[in-house]
């Protein structure tokens, strides 16, 4: 299982402030990017989506995390969920590139090389996958539970 450095944690924490306000942008240009992936896209709930729910969630959850990067402890229950929406939607481990491939390059769209540099791109990468590796894991032993 991965894990993120702590330069890169330390990094991902500092921009929360930055994720709070244009944590909506991001998400919704990052499934703008994602959803060119009709097979990907298919698996979405079309009505959150254009509700505007589904960006909101997400940016949500995204701003929680590099809130609490260093705690992720706190994140049990929002984690539980997400496993629980993700075995109910067919999420796979092999989905998770798709996503990292889509929100990195969202992330730099919407604020900007100056604000979004390599560094800060690198950092929430490897932020990301440690993420996915928890979810992953979970979503593993929760399909295996459900076999």
């Amino acid at each position: 299982m991965r894990t993120a450095s702590e330069h890169a944690k330390t990094i991902v924490k500092a921009t929360a402030p930055v994720i709070e306000k244009h944590g909506v942008d991001i998400t919704t240009a990052m499934y703008k990017r994602l959803f060119q992936n009709e097979d990907v896209k298919e698996m979405f709930d079309a009505a959150a989506q254009e509700s505007g729910e589904q960006p909101r969630r997400l940016a949500n959850a995204i701003l929680a995390y590099s809130k609490n990067i260093d705690k992720l402890e706190n994140l049990g229950p929002a984690v539980t969920r997400m496993v629980q929406r993700h075995v109910e939607t067919g999420v796979k481990a092999e989905h998770y590139p798709y996503v990292a491939e889509a929100l990195l390059p969202a992330i730099r769209d919407v604020l900007g090389a100056e604000v979004a540099t390599d560094e800060v791109l690198a950092a929430w990468g490897e932020a990301y996958w440690m993420l996915a590796d928890i979810l992953i894991a979970a979503e593993a032993e929760a399909y295996a539970a459900a076999a």
